[in-house]
Protein backbone atom coordinates (compact mmCIF):
# COMPACT_ATOMS: atom_id res chain seq x y z
CA UNK A 1 0.00 0.00 0.00
CA UNK A 2 2.84 2.41 0.83
CA UNK A 3 4.53 1.79 -2.50
CA UNK A 4 1.25 2.32 -4.38
CA UNK A 5 0.56 5.54 -2.50
CA UNK A 6 4.13 6.75 -3.05
CA UNK A 7 3.86 6.16 -6.80
CA UNK A 8 0.27 7.37 -7.26
CA UNK A 9 0.13 10.34 -4.92
CA UNK A 10 3.73 11.45 -4.39
CA UNK A 11 4.96 10.88 -7.97
CA UNK A 12 7.79 8.65 -6.75
CA UNK A 13 9.59 6.67 -9.44
CA UNK A 14 10.96 3.17 -9.06
CA UNK A 15 13.94 1.79 -10.95
CA UNK A 16 14.08 -1.68 -12.48
CA UNK A 17 15.42 -3.38 -9.33
CA UNK A 18 12.78 -1.71 -7.15
CA UNK A 19 10.00 -2.77 -9.56
CA UNK A 20 11.38 -6.32 -9.46
CA UNK A 21 11.30 -6.22 -5.66
CA UNK A 22 7.73 -4.89 -5.65
CA UNK A 23 6.66 -7.61 -8.10
CA UNK A 24 8.26 -10.37 -6.00
CA UNK A 25 6.74 -9.06 -2.75
CA UNK A 26 3.34 -8.77 -4.43
CA UNK A 27 3.67 -12.31 -5.76
CA UNK A 28 4.51 -13.53 -2.25
CA UNK A 29 1.48 -11.82 -0.76
CA UNK A 30 -0.76 -13.07 -3.58
CA UNK A 31 0.54 -16.62 -3.11
CA UNK A 32 -0.05 -16.55 0.66
CA UNK A 33 -3.56 -15.18 0.03
CA UNK A 34 -4.25 -17.96 -2.48
CA UNK A 35 -2.98 -20.63 -0.06
CA UNK A 36 -5.16 -19.21 2.74
CA UNK A 37 -8.18 -19.42 0.43
CA UNK A 38 -9.58 -16.01 1.30
CA UNK A 39 -8.63 -12.37 1.34
CA UNK A 40 -6.78 -11.39 4.52
CA UNK A 41 -9.24 -8.63 5.47
CA UNK A 42 -7.57 -7.78 8.76
CA UNK A 43 -4.16 -7.50 7.10
CA UNK A 44 -5.58 -5.40 4.27
CA UNK A 45 -7.35 -3.11 6.72
CA UNK A 46 -4.16 -2.67 8.74
CA UNK A 47 -2.13 -2.06 5.58
CA UNK A 48 -4.58 0.55 4.33
CA UNK A 49 -4.94 2.35 7.67
CA UNK A 50 -1.22 2.39 8.49
CA UNK A 51 -0.18 3.42 4.98
CA UNK A 52 -2.76 6.22 5.08
CA UNK A 53 -1.42 7.33 8.46
CA UNK A 54 2.14 7.26 7.14
CA UNK A 55 1.17 9.22 4.04
CA UNK A 56 -0.50 11.91 6.14
CA UNK A 57 2.56 12.07 8.42
CA UNK A 58 4.78 12.43 5.35
CA UNK A 59 2.88 15.24 3.63
CA UNK A 60 1.68 17.29 6.61
CA UNK A 61 4.32 19.84 7.42
CA UNK A 62 4.43 19.31 11.16
CA UNK A 63 7.52 18.06 12.96
CA UNK A 64 7.41 14.63 14.54
CA UNK A 65 6.98 15.58 18.21
CA UNK A 66 4.30 18.29 17.83
CA UNK A 67 2.42 16.05 15.40
CA UNK A 68 2.50 13.11 17.79
CA UNK A 69 1.33 15.38 20.60
CA UNK A 70 -1.68 16.55 18.58
CA UNK A 71 -2.51 12.96 17.55
CA UNK A 72 -2.33 11.84 21.17
CA UNK A 73 -4.55 14.69 22.37
CA UNK A 74 -7.12 13.87 19.69
CA UNK A 75 -7.19 10.20 20.73
CA UNK A 76 -7.28 10.71 24.54
CA UNK A 77 -11.10 11.08 24.74
CA UNK A 78 -11.74 7.91 22.68
CA UNK A 79 -9.07 5.90 24.49
CA UNK A 80 -10.29 7.06 27.90
CA UNK A 81 -13.89 6.19 27.06
CA UNK A 82 -12.83 2.73 25.87
CA UNK A 83 -10.77 2.07 29.01
CA UNK A 84 -13.66 3.19 31.23
CA UNK A 85 -16.02 0.92 29.29
CA UNK A 86 -13.62 -2.01 29.67
CA UNK A 87 -13.40 -1.40 33.40
CA UNK A 88 -17.17 -1.11 33.76
CA UNK A 89 -17.77 -4.30 31.77
CA UNK A 90 -15.23 -6.26 33.83
CA UNK A 91 -12.70 -6.77 31.05
CA UNK A 92 -10.22 -4.12 32.21
CA UNK A 93 -6.72 -5.40 32.89
CA UNK A 94 -4.96 -2.61 34.78
CA UNK A 95 -5.02 -3.20 38.51
CA UNK A 96 -6.55 -6.64 38.10
CA UNK A 97 -3.37 -8.45 37.12
CA UNK A 98 -0.01 -9.13 38.77
CA UNK A 99 2.24 -6.08 39.21
CA UNK A 100 4.47 -7.28 36.37
CA UNK A 101 1.53 -7.06 33.94
CA UNK A 102 0.62 -3.61 35.26
CA UNK A 103 4.24 -2.52 34.75
CA UNK A 104 4.15 -3.78 31.16
CA UNK A 105 0.89 -1.91 30.54
CA UNK A 106 2.39 1.31 31.90
CA UNK A 107 5.62 0.84 29.89
CA UNK A 108 3.68 0.21 26.68
CA UNK A 109 2.63 3.88 26.53
CA UNK A 110 6.10 5.43 26.35
CA UNK A 111 7.41 2.62 24.15
CA UNK A 112 4.59 3.15 21.67
CA UNK A 113 5.08 6.92 21.74
CA UNK A 114 8.82 6.58 21.07
CA UNK A 115 8.30 4.25 18.12
CA UNK A 116 5.58 6.48 16.63
CA UNK A 117 7.86 9.51 17.03
CA UNK A 118 10.73 7.70 15.29
CA UNK A 119 8.38 6.51 12.52
CA UNK A 120 7.10 10.04 11.90
CA UNK A 121 10.65 11.41 11.98
CA UNK A 122 12.00 8.77 9.60
CA UNK A 123 9.06 8.73 7.17
CA UNK A 124 9.64 12.33 6.20
CA UNK A 125 13.28 11.67 5.35
CA UNK A 126 13.07 8.70 2.97
CA UNK A 127 10.98 7.94 -0.14
CA UNK A 128 7.56 6.62 0.80
CA UNK A 129 7.95 3.62 -1.48
CA UNK A 130 10.97 2.62 0.64
CA UNK A 131 8.79 2.86 3.75
CA UNK A 132 6.40 0.45 2.04
CA UNK A 133 8.97 -2.26 1.55
CA UNK A 134 10.45 -1.73 5.00
CA UNK A 135 6.99 -2.49 6.38
CA UNK A 136 7.65 -6.15 5.54
CA UNK A 137 10.34 -6.29 8.23
CA UNK A 138 7.96 -6.16 11.20
CA UNK A 139 5.80 -9.10 10.06
CA UNK A 140 8.94 -11.05 9.21
CA UNK A 141 10.31 -10.47 12.71
CA UNK A 142 6.94 -11.44 14.19
CA UNK A 143 7.02 -14.62 12.13
CA UNK A 144 10.52 -15.45 13.38
CA UNK A 145 9.32 -14.91 16.96
CA UNK A 146 6.26 -17.12 16.38
CA UNK A 147 8.29 -19.95 14.86
CA UNK A 148 11.45 -19.86 16.99
CA UNK A 149 10.13 -18.62 20.34
CA UNK A 150 6.56 -19.93 20.42
CA UNK A 151 7.20 -22.96 18.16
CA UNK A 152 4.23 -22.29 15.89
CA UNK A 153 4.09 -24.36 12.69
CA UNK A 154 5.71 -23.00 9.54
CA UNK A 155 4.61 -25.07 6.54
CA UNK A 156 6.36 -25.30 3.18
CA UNK A 157 3.60 -23.15 1.67
CA UNK A 158 4.50 -20.37 4.10
CA UNK A 159 8.17 -20.74 3.23
CA UNK A 160 7.45 -20.21 -0.49
CA UNK A 161 5.47 -17.02 0.11
CA UNK A 162 7.93 -15.57 2.58
CA UNK A 163 10.92 -16.52 0.41
CA UNK A 164 9.45 -14.32 -2.34
CA UNK A 165 8.93 -11.46 0.12
CA UNK A 166 12.40 -11.77 1.66
CA UNK A 167 14.02 -11.97 -1.77
CA UNK A 168 12.23 -8.73 -2.63
CA UNK A 169 13.55 -7.10 0.53
CA UNK A 170 17.09 -8.20 -0.25
CA UNK A 171 16.85 -6.84 -3.81
CA UNK A 172 15.37 -3.54 -2.66
CA UNK A 173 17.88 -3.10 0.18
CA UNK A 174 20.78 -4.14 -2.05
CA UNK A 175 19.72 -1.63 -4.68
CA UNK A 176 19.48 1.10 -2.04
CA UNK A 177 22.94 0.30 -0.67
CA UNK A 178 24.42 0.16 -4.17
CA UNK A 179 22.90 3.54 -5.07
CA UNK A 180 24.00 5.10 -1.76
CA UNK A 181 27.61 4.24 -2.56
Amino acid sequence: MNVLLGIALLAERLNRAQWTAVALASAGVAYLTFVAGHLPWISLTLAFSFSSYGLIRKVVHVEALPGLTVETLLLVPCASAYLLWCEASGSGAFGHSPPSIDALLVASGPLTAITLFLFAYGTRRIPYSTVGLLQYLAPSLQLACAVFVFHEPFARTHAVGFALIWTALIIYAGDGLWRAR
